[in-house]
């Protein structure tokens, strides 16, 4: 049996050094619309007191590269959950990337062989990937997938928005984004 073809070392240190905090990257959002979204988002959103003792009890930083656009709507939604989860925790650092800016990073993390972001891998202190997220929940990938599957892809997506509508609290995003922080900190495995 062959084996497959090895991909190129990504160094994510240069990665993420190359990419935005959130304060320059929402100062350089395509439009003022989609900004205001996302701040929006951002100020309503107040995590679990559990999870931001979490975050501000981390032992060593996790990086954290997310390639997100502000034009897309589910980077609207998630990215600011992110972005708070990083306000909570000094040792959790963001920076946020492009598709165009990084296309050989962006080709790694498609979804079902399909460009969707946001996408948010996790590095540990070491800058080692240790898992990535998005462009939504898991079960929101599902319902796209099983979508797919069957051939109504849009009634996928009302079920999809139906969920968002009942997650105003973003619950099911922090808890996977969690257990990925969770991994990057690990101090055995």
């Amino acid at each position: 049996m062959p084996r497959p073809a090895t991909l190129p070392l990504i160094d994510w240190k240069a990665v993420f050094e190359s990419g935005l905090d959130y304060t320059a990257w929402l100062a350089a959002a395509e439009s003022a619309e989609q900004r205001d979204k996302l701040e929006a988002e951002r100020r309503a959103l107040t995590l679990d007191p559990t999870v931001a003792g979490f975050l501000a009890a981390l032992p060593r930083p996790v990086q954290v590269v997310a390639i997100a656009e502000d034009w897309c709507g589910d980077v609207i939604r998630h990215a600011p959950v992110l972005q708070r989860m990083a306000e909570a925790g000094a040792h959790l650092r963001v920076r946020y990337i492009s598709r165009e800016q990084h296309p050989d990073v962006f080709v790694r993390f498609l979804t079902h062989g399909g460009e969707a972001i946001p996408k948010f891998i996790f590095l540990s202190d070491r800058f080692v990937e240790c898992g990535t997220w998005g462009p939504m929940p898991e079960s929101c990938r599902e319902l796209i997938a099983r979508g797919k599957a069957c051939g109504d892809v849009a009634a996928a997506r009302k079920k999809v928005a139906v969920r968002y509508e009942q997650d105003t609290t973003r619950r099911e995003v922090v808890t996977e984004l969690l257990r990925l922080v969770d991994i990057a900190v690990s101090p055995e495995p």
